[in-house]
């Protein structure tokens, strides 16, 4: 199997070292692994469980529910229910806040317009 520095593993995922060192302390990188010099090792695996992590990070669920989830992963199988349920809600979660964005943009995009206007009626 091969494995990733931190530098690599970060870089892979584009991300700041110190966001990798940030989640291991956090608990969302339990099983990671480190070589003789203590360094830590990132494997396939792992690359695929942080791009997850940056997912639902990205949109805007928590540290301790994203902790929740991978400790359901490791404890297996017997947690799919829980695991699905919460991708459901998490889901809907996300597209109430689509939702809310779209209309808010909206609302943005009245205020651009009707400066423009203004602008351009002042330079009649």
């Amino acid at each position: 199997m091969k494995y990733y520095s931190i530098g690599e593993a970060a870089a892979r995922l584009n991300i700041p070292e110190s966001t990798l060192r940030f989640y291991e302390k956090k608990g969302l990188l339990p099983l990671i692994e480190r070589d003789e010099a203590g360094r830590r090792l990132f494997s396939e695996d792992q690359i695929s469980l942080l791009v997850t992590v940056g997912c639902l990070k990205n949109t805007h669920m928590s540290i301790s529910e994203i902790k929740q989830y991978i400790d359901w992963i490791i404890e297996g199988d017997s947690t799919l229910e829980q695991r699905l349920e919460m991708m459901n809600k998490h889901k809907q979660d996300v597209l109430n806040e689509i939702s809310l964005m779209t209309v808010s943009l909206k609302g943005i995009e009245e205020k651009i317009t009707r400066y423009t206007n203004r602008i351009q009626e002042a330079l009649l």
